[in-house]
């Protein structure tokens, strides 16, 4: 592989890994926290809309970025009060906002933007831009690849060393743990655990909104009908691959980051493959690490899922 193919394949990667990397990473608070959402891919592709219509009716993407963060803020809130207050079957409140989440954007994609007139200045949306770190950004080969995206690739880096330091080094990192792992253990001690619930969901829906903001806004000017295409569920499978760390995240995301990026290896290069198989590069990769993973038997969060009733 020549230098240049090289570099271009890991700069996709990272790209690829982002939006991966900042719903992962909201998800391995939420999930330390004794809560899982497998709605996570609805929530994104609303976002995703969201961002989109944002930034292409206010002009500008820090309104995108802000819509897309308040709407997954709004669709995770009904999530945290039917599960964490009523008591609702997790799985089963996450699979109905996919459903959901998927025929409402869809919907007002087509009501807003369709036979609107607000096409015939084309779809593109402002989107954000690629800001190179001056000197680092030069390095030959690490530089393209690390120093030369925009800021929400640098944020999602960032909040990886965030979190690990409040996972590990903070009282509210063992509260989050305590309610997930033994919850009556930490009410005993006065932990407000529905209270860390809320907010470490909360927290995981504005790390998801940025991610379904950074596929529209970001890595395209654009809005597409299921456009987040299994990005959601990947995510959830980093987490487990990343056995519910920050770190174990970022690891993750760039493992199925660099699977995405291979279609565009191959493109790029000319390998003659169908276009079927190298669409499911990603998938097939998602199913063997999850595979491998269970093997090792690592463990959840032990009240991961388990409604919690204060005695």
């Amino acid at each position: 592989m020549e230098v240049l193919q090289l570099t271009n394949f890991l700069a996709a990667a990272v790209r690829m890994a982002a939006p991966l990397l900042l719903a992962s990473l909201g998800l391995v608070i939420s999930e330390r926290a004794g809560i899982i959402n497998i709605g996570v891919e609805g929530i994104m592709l609303m976002a995703a809309f969201a961002g989109y219509a944002g930034s292409k009716l206010a002009g500008g993407y820090w309104y995108g970025l802000m819509v897309a963060i308040l709407v997954s803020i709004a669709i995770i809130s009904v999530f945290a009060i039917t599960t964490i207050k009523y008591k609702s079957q997790q799985v089963i409140v996450g699979a109905a906002l996919n459903m959901f989440c998927a025929g409402l954007s869809s919907f007002l994609y087509r009501l807003i933007f369709y036979n609107t007139g607000r096409f015939d200045e084309g779809i593109a949306a402002a989107s954000f831009p690629r800001i190179s770190i001056p000197v680092l950004s030069k390095i030959p080969i690490l530089g393209p690849v690390l120093f030369n995206h925009n800021v929400l690739v640098y944020f999602s880096f960032v909040m990886v060393a965030v979190l690990w330091i409040v996972i590990n080094k903070t009282s509210l990192g063992l509260k989050i743990i305590a309610a997930g792992e033994h919850p009556k253990a930490a009410d005993s001690l006065g932990i407000n655990v529905l209270h860390v619930r809320y907010l470490a969901t909360i927290f995981s829906g504005i790390m998801i909104g940025i991610a379904g903001a950074y596929l529209s806004i970001a890595q395209a000017s654009s809005f597409g009908e299921g456009m987040t295409a299994g990005r959601g569920f990947i995510a959830m499978a980093v987490v487990i691959l990343g056995k519910w760390s920050p770190i174990g995240a970022l690891l993750g995301a760039l493992f199925f980051g660099a699977a995405t990026a291979l279609q565009l290896l191959f493109q790029i290069t000319g390998v003659e493959v169908p276009r079927n198989i190298i669409m499911m590069i990603p998938y097939i990769a998602t199913v063997v690490a999850v595979l491998i993973v269970s093997r090792n038997k690592v463990g959840a969060p032990s009240a991961l899922g388990v409604p919690y009733e204060k005695s």
